[in-house]
C-alpha cells in the first residue's frame, strides 16, 4: 500500500486493500465490521493510518449514495441474488399462467349476442309515428323528438318503414330515388341528425330496402320506355298491344293482371304489386350493380341495416308461361288474385338465394369495426311453404339473412287454445336449421292490430309470450300500449289496396300514435288535421297515461323487456315444452349452470284452467308469481300441482332449482347455441 501526505497533513491510500470485500460472508462477525460514517469529522490525527490497521479493515454495510461498483459486488451476493431470481421466475410463470387463462376464457366462452338479439325490434311507420311541422303527417323530426320513448322500453333497435322520394302511391313502397328522402319526412339532413342522435343514444336504425320495384316515376323506368341503350332491359318488358290479351295469367298482389300496356314503348312491363311499380330485371347484372351501390350509398351514411322487402318476388321465369291454377277446373278469366295461382314462375326462382347472398357479403365487409356489425332481415310470405322461408338462414357454408321474418303468429286469432299456440311456435322452431336464431311477429303496417283480431283482452298475455319465448320479438309501433284498428269510412281510405277492395284496406293498423291526451293524441300539436283519424280512445290508451299505471299494458311491456334482456335464461337459455292443452300453453327457460329458472304458463282460452304440473320433477312444488298480467296475483305462492289462470291471463314464474329439464327431455328442448354458467367466477362457457 501507497500512502500520500494530503494538504493538512493526513496520509492517503492510494490503493488500499481490503480482503473482507470478496468474502464478505466470512468468518468476519458484525462486531469486527467497521461503521464508518462518510459525513461524520474525525481528527486528522485519528484518522493516521498504519499499515497494520489497514490489513484489519473489512467492509463497511450498505449505506446510502453508495457508488455503483460498491453495489454491483453486494448485488451478486446470494442472499440478494437468489430471492431476486425466486421473484423473477415467479413473474414470468404468473405471467404464462394468466395469459394460458385469457386465452383459455376466450377459446371457452360463447359468442356474444349481437345487438339486434338482445333488443326486440321496434318499428316505426313513419307516416303514423309523431307529426313536427303540422300537416297532418308524421315525420323524421318527429321520430327524433320522440326517440326516449325507445329508451323507455329498453328498445336498442328501430326499423323505419320507408321514407324515400316516392308519389306515395304506396306509401313509400314506391321508389322514385333510392337516394332521397321524400319531404313529406323531411330532408337528408334532417335524416342523418336523426341518425346520429340515434347512435349517441345507443340506437340502432334499420332502414326498408325494397329491391323488387321502383315507381314508374324513377329516372331508370323512364330511360328503360324510350329505349335507352344502357336502360332498355331494366325492366321485365314483352310484346303485347293495348286491347289484346295480356302475355300470360300472372296475377298483381293487389289483384288482377300483372301485365300494363306503355304507350311510349308499345309493349307491356310486368309490376307483381300496383301498375305504378314496375318490377325491376335482376337478370341484368347492372340492375343487380346499381341495386348493390344503393346499398352502399345508405351503409356510408352509417344505417345499422336493412331489411329486405318482398325479396320472393325478384326473379321470374323467362319463358312467360301461365301458372297453373290452383283450381283447375275454374274459368281463366275469373282468375283475379294471387290465391288463385301456385307461382311456381314467380316467386323464389333459382339465384335469388345467390344475390341475396352477395348483399350480405356487402354488409359483412361493413361489419369489420367491432360493435357496427349490419344486420340483415328478409320479409317473404311464403304461407305454407315454410321450407322457402327457412332457406334465407343461408347454409350451414354461406351466411345469409341473420333471420327471415317469422309470421306464423300472426295466425293467433284464429283458435283461441293453447294447443294452438304451440303449434304455432313449435312450426318455426322444428323447421329453424341448428344453431340458427328465431324471431316472432304479431303485427306489422300490412295487418290488423293484434289487440283487434286477437281482442284486446288477450293484448297482455300475447306481449307475454313474444317477450319470454327464445330469439327476437318484433313491436310493430303501438303494440306496447294495445292500440286497436280504427274504423275507416270509404271516403277516409287512403291505401291502394283498400281503394281496390275496401275489406282488404290495410288504413285501420296505421292510425297516428297515441303519445297522451290532448289534440289529435298528441301526435300533432301544431294544427287539427291528422293523415288518418285518431282512435276515440286515445284518452285512456295512451304513452302518458299508461306510463303513470304500474299495472298498465305499456310497464308490463317495459318489465317483461327488461326482465328478458336482463336474466340470461330469457334471452339466451333452453326453451323447454312442459304442458299445452286447450286453454293454456306453458313452457320453461333454463340455463345449465344456473340455479335461477323461469316457467311461463299463458292462458289463450276463454275460461279460467287449472293446471297440473306435478309430473314436472325439475319443479319444487311451490312457486311464486314473479309476475301476472292480472296484477293482483303478482307474488303468490301457488302449488305446482295447481296453477290457477283466468282466461287470457299470463304468469311468470321465477323458481330457484339444481335440476335442469333439458337433459332428461331434449325431444322437447330447444337452444340455438347452447351455454353454461360457471357461479364460482360468475361467467358463461361453452359446454
Amino acid at each position: 500500500m501507497s500512502l500520500k501526505k494530503g494538504p493538512g497533513g493526513m496520509e492517503l491510500g492510494e490503493c488500499t486493500r481490503n480482503p473482507g470485500y470478496q468474502n464478505v460472508e466470512g468468518d468476519g462477525s458484525a462486531a469486527e465490521t467497521i461503521n464508518v460514517d462518510p459525513g461524520e469529522k474525525h481528527d486528522s490525527s485519528a484518522l493516521k493510518l498504519d499499515p497494520d490497521a489497514v490489513e484489519e479493515y473489512t467492509q463497511i454495510k450498505p449505506y446510502a449514495g453508495m457508488p455503483k461498483e460498491v453495489l454491483l459486488q453486494y448485488s451478486s451476493l446470494a442472499r440478494y441474488r437468489v430471492p431476486r431470481e425466486i421473484l423473477f421466475w415467479l413473474t414470468v410463470a404468473c405471467t404464462l399462467v394468466l395469459v394460458a387463462l385469457t386465452i383459455t376464457v376466450i377459446a371457452l366462452s360463447p359468442r356474444c349476442l349481437q345487438w339486434w338479439q338482445a333488443s326486440p325490434v321496434y318499428q316505426v311507420y313513419p307516416r303514423s309515428f309523431k307529426d313536427s311541422n303540422g300537416d297532418g303527417v308524421g315525420d323524421l323530426k318527429g321520430i327524433q323528438e320522440q326517440l326516449d320513448h325507445f329508451l323507455y322500453l329498453n328498445i336498442k333497435s328501430v326499423w323505419l318503414s320507408p321514407f324515400y322520394r316516392s308519389p306515395m302511391k304506396d306509401f313509400g313502397y314506391d321508389v322514385e330515388d333510392f337516394r332521397d328522402i321524400d319531404p313529406l319526412f323531411g330532408t337528408m339532413q334532417d335524416f342523418e341528425e336523426l341518425l346520429a342522435e340515434m347512435h349517441n343514444k345507443g340506437l340502432k336504425l334499420i332502414m326498408d330496402f325494397i329491391p323488387n320495384h321502383t315507381s314508374d316515376r324513377h329516372r331508370w323506368f323512364n330511360l328503360s320506355r324510350t329505349r335507352d341503350p344502357h336502360y332498355k332491359d331494366y325492366y321485365v318488358w314483352t310484346d303485347c298491344n293495348a286491347t289484346g290479351p295480356k302475355p300470360n295469367n300472372w296475377v298483381s298482389v293487389f289483384g288482377n293482371s300483372s301485365w300494363t300496356y306503355d304507350d311510349v314503348r308499345g309493349q307491356c312491363y310486368l309490376h307483381q304489386f300496383l301498375k305504378e311499380q314496375p318490377d325491376l330485371n335482376f337478370r341484368n347484372p347492372n340492375v343487380y350493380k346499381d341495386m348493390t351501390d344503393i346499398i352502399h350509398f345508405w351503409l356510408e351514411k352509417g344505417v345499422d341495416g336493412f331489411r329486405m322487402d318482398a325479396v320472393k318476388h325478384m326473379l321470374e321465369a323467362t319463358h312467360l308461361r301461365d301458372e297453373p291454377q290452383v283450381d283447375p277446373s275454374k274459368p281463366a278469366e275469373s282468375i283475379q288474385t294471387e290465391f288463385d295461382l301456385h307461382h311456381d314462375y314467380t316467386y323464389t326462382q333459382l339465384g335469388l338465394h345467390d344475390m341475396l347472398r352477395g348483399w350480405r357479403a356487402v354488409l359483412d365487409v361493413y361489419s369489420r369495426e367491432p360493435g357496427k356489425y349490419r344486420f340483415m332481415v328478409i320479409e317473404s310470405y311464403d304461407y305454407q311453404e315454410l321450407e322457402k322461408t327457412m332457406m334465407y338462414y343461408g347454409t350451414p357454408l354461406v351466411r345469409e339473412s341473420d333471420f327471415p321474418f317469422n309470421f306464423y303468429l300472426l295466425y293467433l286469432p284464429q283458435n283461441t287454445s293453447g294447443l294452438w299456440v304451440k303449434d304455432l311456435v313449435h312450426l318455426w322452431m322444428a323447421n329453424m336449421p341448428k344453431g340458427k336464431w328465431p324471431n316472432w311477429v304479431v303485427g306489422n303496417h300490412d295487418k290488423p292490430r293484434i289487440a283487434s283480431s286477437a281482442g284486446q283482452t288477450y293484448t297482455r298475455v300475447i306481449n307475454m309470450l313474444l317477450l319470454t319465448l327464445p330469439g327476437t320479438p318484433t313491436t310493430y309501433y303501438g303494440e306496447e300500449l294495445g292500440m286497436e284498428n280504427i274504423n275507416v269510412t270509404d271516403s277516409q281510405i287512403q291505401d291502394p289496396a283498400g281503394k281496390y277492395n275496401a275489406s282488404a284496406s290495410r288504413d285501420p293498423g296505421r292510425s297516428p300514435m297515441q303519445w297522451n291526451g290532448d289534440m289529435n293524441a298528441g301526435f300533432n300539436i301544431k294544427t287539427n288535421i291528422t293523415w288518418l283519424p285518431v282512435h276515440p280512445d286515445y284518452r285512456s290508451v295512451n304513452v302518458e297515461v299508461q306510463m303513470k299505471d304500474e299495472g298498465s299494458v305499456l310497464a308490463q311491456y317495459r318489465f317483461l323487456n327488461t326482465l328478458r334482456q336482463s336474466e340470461l335464461p330469457l334471452h339466451r337459455g333452453w326453451f323447454c315444452y312442459v304442458h299445452a292443452d286447450a286453454s293454456v300453453f306453458s313452457y320453461l327457460r333454463e340455463l345449465d349452470g344456473l340455479d335461477r329458472a323461469f316457467l311461463i304458463v299463458l292462458n289463450f282460452g276463454k275460461e279460467s284452467a287449472t293446471t297440473d304440473l306435478s309430473s314436472i320433477r325439475e319443479l319444487p312444488d311451490q312457486l311464486k308469481v314473479l309476475m301476472s298480467t292480472n296484477q293482483i296475483n303478482n307474488g303468490k305462492v301457488l302449488q305446482k300441482s295447481r296453477i290457477l289462470t283466468e282466461a287470457a291471463e299470463g304468469l311468470v314464474i321465477q323458481y330457484s332449482t339444481h335440476t335442469r329439464f333439458n337433459p332428461n327431455h331434449p325431444e322437447q328442448c330447444y337452444v340455438s347455441e347452447k351455454a353454461c354458467y360457471l357461479s364460482a367466477i360468475d361467467i358463461l362457457y361453452k359446454c
